[in-house]
């Protein structure tokens, strides 16, 4: 049995530079950054933070145009219960939650696995949920031009639970909408498959 030998890849300057960052604020904060809990924490937080932001180096764009096929299907296609993990860009706390996203095909559709990583993409990067929720939106419309796109986002904020008001049940919930998506009927037939369980 070979070894298991962990492989990561970051940038080595930024993770010093961040490393060194938050020691001084760790330092700041009354602790002491030289105790064995500690010790190593400002590089671990340096490249977690790396990886929470990774979208910043990604495209969705590209991702979505890498897998277009020809394709005359013209009824809804929805993925649901995307997982989402982001970070608030106003508090450096994590939100996280479900996206559900469905487009109705004009010629193209695109290979199921790229909803979920523009949702990703989009999701990596300092967010507010509303801009989120345009972001994948947009994106969808332009690359593959369908007649409608949805996207529902709903997430729990952890700089409302944690902190300010904290209220532990709170969710929100944003919706945008383009094309047939925007006439009552195709909404609330998208509503109603996210939010019923299919047997």
């Amino acid at each position: 049995m070979k070894n298991y030998e962990k492989i990561e890849q970051y940038n080595t300057e930024a993770t010093d530079t961040l490393s060194n960052n938050y020691k001084t604020i760790i330092e700041n904060l009354g602790e002491d950054v030289t105790r064995e809990g500690l010790e190593k924490t400002p590089e671990r937080v340096a490249k977690a933070m790396q990886y929470l932001t990774h979208g910043y180096g990604l495209d969705p764009l590209q991702i979505l145009k890498s897998a277009l096929f020809k394709e005359d299907h013209q009824q809804m296609i929805v993925v649901k219960d995307i997982e989402v993990y982001s970070m608030c860009e106003h508090h450096m706390l994590p939100f996280f939650g479900k996206a559900h996203v469905a487009y109705i095909p004009n010629g193209k559709i695109v290979g199921l696995s790229k909803i979920p990583r523009i949702v990703d993409a989009f999701a990596r990067r300092m967010q507010v949920q509303e801009r989120l929720t345009d972001q994948i939106k947009d994106c969808i419309q332009a690359a593959l031009e369908p007649l409608g796109v949805a996207v529902v986002i709903e997430a729990q904020h952890m700089c409302m639970q944690m902190r300010g008001i904290q209220k532990q049940n709170s969710v929100t919930t944003t919706s945008s909408f383009t094309g047939a998506f925007e006439k009552d009927k195709t909404r609330k037939e998208f509503i109603s498959l996210i939010s019923n369980k299919l047997s």
